[in-house]
């Protein structure tokens, strides 16, 4: 009798804690006013399994359009166990992203933190202001518009010409992996001297769709994305690591590179150490090759699809060769800056493509928003998807017309277009983005033809695939 009464007694005391805990975690309380409307889902996991279910579909995912038109542009919830504050509101996103370092500091989703591992001395990936100090500056160091315009022009377009003849030798080419591949091997040679011919193995191929497993759950589980990510992020760490090993045995084997002027700053910069560097290094690699990869992939795809974009940018190019007194020639940065309707089609294609699902930020102190208060420590997820495809800043939005662009003034598109995310932490890399894409361009439409041969399904997961591929042909124009 005496067991029964204690035992129903722990089995009450065990349901009123759950339940008040399942309360706690649905009404969370904010000390210093209101939190912003939303729902924080279930227990632990939140509102996660939603916000990763794929959609097919170009348009916003409708993880967010359904709880923008429930709730408005600024809404909470939780993802992996964290307390999120997702907004679409325009003029917040671009005041956030000017506060790095006073109200806001750089942070990433779980998975990612643990693809990157933990930096030395207990310092995460998620904070260090100074790092990214040093790596902004060391990228425009090597790819900035200056170095593009005096040293990497040619090379950028060489790696072209050879890209497509190879192509052209193929009965169809899957884009996306063979963009990723290419855009691996480049990266990789300028950061750190990477040959692939003597590496045995596609390499890039551990970077493909790399976003889905940064933005999944991270459970490291066979089958699962997040740990398709964590094998090919050994693969990828191990071969950094062998080439630093090789570099301080053999000093006469140093090339001036980006990891060369990194083997040189640690001597006198105590955050880059043996653990950091390839860390560094491996993140240089996964936001080139990853991003581009899927934004030259999307713009071959629309272009396909809309041959009046095609023909206008055949003129635009033509007009550029005419003016040469050698057609042959190399382009130049004067004919690069010259082409207006190609950076249009550049800023429709990442305006619809949004590669990216998001731009994380953590509050370091409480924030207001719209009469709500966003709490200290709760994460900020900026969704520029939401904001590029707005119909009151982008009529028809979903809709790919380069031409819109003529008319868009930088008022309009200041705080409504954020391919390249914004403020102190503004991609260094964007001019380089550009340029390739532009180069690809001009090769592709002064000299190929090319056609779909199957794939192409647009899908959201949240960051943006291509289903099952997107084979195409290429042959000669003429």
């Amino acid at each position: 009798m005496i067991l029964g009464y204690f035992g129903a007694c722990f089995i009450a005391l065990v349901t009123i804690a759950i339940f008040h805990f399942i309360r706690k975690w649905r009404n969370p309380t904010c000390i210093n006013g209101r939190l912003p409307p939303g729902s924080m889902g279930l227990p632990l996991i939140g509102e996660t399994i939603q916000f990763l279910i794929p959609s097919k579909s170009m348009d916003v995912p409708s993880f967010i359009s359904k709880r923008i038109k429930k709730y408005g542009p600024v809404f909470r919830t939780s993802l992996v166990g964290r307390p999120v504050v997702v907004s679409s509101d325009p003029d917040f996103n671009h005041y956030i992203l000017q506060q790095e370092g006073r109200l806001v500091e750089f942070w990433y989703m779980d998975s990612f933190a643990k693809l990157c591992g933990q930096m030395d001395d207990g310092l995460p990936v998620t904070a260090f202001g100074l790092i990214h100090k040093y790596i902004r500056n060391l990228i425009l160091n090597h790819f900035g518009p200056e170095v593009l315009k005096e040293k990497l022009l040619p090379e950028l377009e060489e790696l072209w010409v050879r890209a497509l003849q190879n192509w052209k030798a193929c009965d169809c080419v899957e884009v996306k992996q063979s963009t990723s591949a290419m855009m691996f091997d480049l990266t990789a040679k300028a950061l750190f001297g990477y040959e692939p011919d003597k590496s045995g193995e596609d390499m890039g191929k551990n970077l493909t769709n790399f976003l889905e497993g940064v933005m999944s759950v991270p459970l490291n589980v066979p089958g699962t994305a997040f740990h398709r990510c964590m094998q090919g992020q050994k693969k990828l760490l191990k071969l950094v690591n062998n080439v630093i090993q090789e570099r301080r045995a053999h000093p006469e084997k140093r090339r001036g590179d980006f990891l060369d002027q990194i083997l040189d700053d640690m001597k006198h910069q105590t955050f880059l150490t043996n653990n950091s560097v390839p860390i560094i290094t491996f993140g240089l690699l996964l936001g080139t090759v990853e991003t581009v990869s899927s934004t030259i992939t999307l713009t071959i795809k629309l272009l396909i699809e809309h041959p009046l974009v095609v023909e206008e940018l055949m003129r635009e190019h033509e007009e550029i060769l005419n003016r040469r007194e050698n057609r042959e020639a190399r382009i130049t940065w004067d004919e690069y800056k010259s082409m207006t309707f190609t950076m249009q089609v550049i800023q429709e294609s990442l305006r619809l493509g949004n590669i990216a699902p998001g731009i994380l930020r953590r509050a370091i102190g409480d924030i207001e928003v719209n009469g709500y208060t966003i709490p200290k420590g709760w994460t900020i997820f900026s969704v520029p998807v939401a904001i590029h495809l707005n119909p009151e800043t982008y009529k028809d939005p979903l809709s790919f017309n380069p031409w819109r662009w003529k008319d868009l003034g930088f008022s309009a598109t200041q705080k409504n277009f954020t391919p390249f995310g914004g403020g102190s932490r503004q991609c260094a890399g964007a001019e380089f983005s550009k340029l390739l894409l532009a180069l690809c361009i001009h090769e592709l439409v002064t000299k190929y033809r090319w056609t779909k041969v199957k794939g192409g399904e647009i899908v959201r997961s949240p960051a943006l695939t291509f289903g099952n591929g997107y084979y195409i042909k290429v042959t000669d124009k003429f």
